[in-house]
């Protein structure tokens, strides 16, 4: 079985974090990038999945909706195999 593999804000996938969030508090795109300074195209392309931001960003982004950077940008899935993390 083929698994759908949409972007978010495409049709039949959910809102990207970001998005949904900044809907529950009423925010403008344009509102959220003054305030964390960047430009609204920036917002439009993290809420798209197209632009992974830094970390500096997505801690401002995170402060700003009032959540974290794990629940923001989380992948959610398996955590890699690494030197670091042998298991």
């Amino acid at each position: 079985m083929l698994r759908e593999t949409s972007k978010p804000g495409q049709a039949g996938a959910p809102d990207h974090p970001v998005r949904a969030l900044r809907k529950d508090e009423r925010l403008t795109q344009a509102e959220l990038a003054g305030a964390v300074g960047v430009s609204r195209q920036t917002i439009v392309a993290v809420e798209q999945g197209d632009y992974a931001p830094s970390v500096f960003l997505a801690l401002r982004i995170a402060h700003q909706l009032g959540s974290s950077v794990e629940t923001l940008f989380g992948s959610g899935g398996p955590v890699p195999h690494t030197a670091e993390n042998p298991t």
